[in-house]
C-alpha cells in the first residue's frame, strides 16, 4: 500500500515536469552512425536548477567585486585627499618654520646689537663715574685751597690794618726806638705795604679764579649727572627688553623662570663680575640712586647671562639642521598615542644634541631601532630614536649642538626619519613646544 502510493506520487511528479520540461532527445551524429541523448524532465529540472544557481551566483559575486572596487577607490580618493592635505599642511608648517627662523635670527641680531650697545654704555657708565670722582676730588680741592686762601686774606688784612694804624699814629712798632730808626721803619712799613696789599690782589684774583672754576666744575658734573640718567634710562630700557622676553620663553615650555634662575645660579656661585655690587659713593655709607639703579642693570645683565646659561641645559635647539620636514606629530596616530615628533630626511643627515646632558643610553631598543637617551638638567630627558648610527656611549658628556648620530630607518619604521621626544618629570611632552621657544633664542 505505501509503496504504491509511492510510485503514484512519483508519477504525478513525473507528469508535472513532463508538462513544464517535456522529454527531449539531443541527436549526436558522426560518418557510421547516429546516436542520441534522452534529456529527462528530472535532467532537465537539475540542468535547470544548476544553470540559476551559478548565473546567481555570477551576479552575486559581481556585484560584490564591482561594490568592492568602488569602495576601494573612494578610499583611495580619500586618502589622497587627506594625503594632500596633510602635505599642504605641512608645507604651511614648513614655510612657518622659516618664517620664525628668519624672526629668530633677526632677534638674535637686534639681541647681539643690544648687548654691545649694553657693553659700550656699560664703559662709558663707569668712565664717566670715574670723571665724576676726579671732579669731586678736584672740587674738594678747590674748595680747601679757596678755604686756606681767603684764612690767609684775612690775616693780611690784619696785618695791613695794624701797620696802616701804626703809620697814620706815628707810633713805634715793637722793637723801634726813634730817629733815624724811625724814618728807616716808616720805609720798612712802606715796603710791607705794598708788598702786603700785592699779595692781597694775588690772592683776591686767586679766590676768584677759583670760584669759577668750581662753578665750572659744578656744571660738568651736572652736565655729566644729565647724560648717567640718560645712559642709565638706556640701558634699563635695553634690559627690559631682554629680560621679559625671555621670562616668556621659559614660561612657554613649563619652567618656572625664577626657579630657573636659583638652580642655574647655585651652580655658578662664584664671586665677580655682575654678582658683585658697586658703589659710587667716594665718602662711605648707604650707596646713593645712581649706585642702586647701576646695581639693578648689572642684576638684569646677571639674569641675562644666567638665561643664556640655562637655553643651553633646556632643549630648546634642533636636533637636525640640514633641510627636513615634519612628517608626524605628537598626539594620537592610527588609534595610538605617538609620543614625539618626526622629521624626515636622507640617512645618514647629521643628528644633534638639542641641550647639554648625559648620554643614559645608547643602543637598540625593540621598535625605536637605534635609540640614544640623553639626561638634562630640571627633569628633563631627549630621545633620539630609528637612527642609522650612534656616535656617542652612555655616560658621556655631551653639549648642545654636538653631534650625537646619524638618520637612519632602524626600528618599526616606514622611511628614513628621527623619532624625537622631549620628556618632563617622566612625562612624554610635546616638543614642538621647546622648538618654537628656542626658535625665538638660537
Amino acid at each position: 500500500m505505501g509503496r504504491s502510493l509511492h510510485i503514484r506520487l512519483l508519477k504525478r511528479v513525473h507528469a508535472a515536469l513532463e508538462r513544464r520540461f517535456p522529454e527531449k532527445r539531443l541527436f549526436l551524429r558522426s560518418d557510421t552512425e547516429t546516436r542520441f541523448i534522452r534529456l529527462k524532465p528530472e535532467t532537465q529540472l537539475l540542468i535547470w536548477t544548476g544553470g540559476g544557481l551559478f548565473v546567481g551566483w555570477t551576479i552575486i559575486a559581481t556585484a560584490i567585486l564591482l561594490m568592492d572596487s568602488i569602495g576601494s577607490g573612494n578610499f583611495r580618493a580619500q586618502a589622497q585627499r587627506d594625503q594632500l592635505i596633510y602635505e599642504d599642511r605641512l608645507n604651511a608648517l614648513s614655510t612657518e618654520r622659516d618664517h620664525r627662523a628668519e624672526e629668530a635670527a633677526a632677534a638674535q641680531e637686534r639681541f647681539s646689537s643690544a648687548l654691545e650697545a649694553i657693553s659700550a654704555m656699560q664703559s662709558e657708565l663707569l668712565a664717566s663715574e670715574d670723571r665724576r670722582r676726579e671732579l669731586e676730588t678736584g672740587i674738594e680741592v678747590i674748595q680747601a685751597t679757596l678755604r686756606r686762601t681767603l684764612e690767609e686774606r684775612n690775616k693780611v688784612n690784619a696785618r695791613l690794618e695794624a701797620l696802616e694804624t701804626a703809620a697814620a699814629e706815628g707810633t713805634a712798632l715793637p722793637g723801634v726806638s726813634s730817629g733815624g730808626e724811625l724814618s728807616d721803619t716808616v720805609d720798612l712799613l712802606a715796603e710791607a705795604l705794598a708788598q702786603t696789599a700785592a699779595e692781597r690782589d694775588q690772592i683776591e684774583s686767586d679766590a676768584q679764579a677759583a670760584i669759577a672754576y668750581a662753578e665750572t666744575m659744578e656744571l660738568e658734573l651736572r652736565l655729566m649727572q644729565d647724560r648717567n640718567d640718560e645712559i642709565f634710562r638706556q640701558l634699563e630700557e635695553a634690559m627690559l627688553v631682554s629680560v621679559e622676553p625671555l621670562d616668556n620663553i621659559f614660561r612657554q615650555v613649563g619652567l618656572d623662570p625664577e626657579r630657573l634662575i636659583d638652580q642655574v645660579r647655585s651652580g655658578y656661585s662664584g664671586l665677580g663680575g655682575p654678582e658683585l655690587s658697586i658703589q659710587f659713593s667716594t665718602k662711605g655709607g648707604a650707596p646713593d640712586a645712581d649706585a642702586l639703579r647701576a646695581n639693578d642693570i648689572l642684576g638684569a645683565m646677571d639674569r641675562i647671562n644666567l638665561y643664556r646659561i640655562a637655553a643651553n641645559k633646556v632643549p630648546l635647539a634642533m636636533p637636525v639642521k640640514s633641510a627636513f620636514r615634519y612628517t608626524s606629530g605628537f598626539g594620537m596616530r592610527w588609534g595610538k598615542p605617538h609620543e614625539g615628533t618626526d622629521l624626515a630626511a636622507p640617512v645618514g643627515t647629521p643628528i644633534y644634541a638639542t641641550a647639554d646632558g648625559t648620554v643614559i643610553f645608547a643602543g637598540w631598543s625593540s621598535g625605536y631601532g637605534r635609540l640614544i637617551k640623553i639626561r638634562h638638567e630640571f627633569g628633563i630627558e631627549t630621545r633620539y630614536a630609528h637612527l642609522n648610527k650612534i656616535r656617542v656611549s652612555v655616560g658621556q658628556r655631551v653639549s648642545q649642538g654636538e653631534r650625537i648620530g646619524d638618520m637612519g630607518n632602524s626600528g618599526r619604521s616606514t622611511g628614513p626619519h628621527l623619532h624625537y621626544e622631549v620628556i618632563t618629570s617622566g612625562k612624554p611632552v610635546n616638543p614642538m613646544t621647546f622648538l618654537r621657544a628656542g626658535a625665538n633664542v638660537f
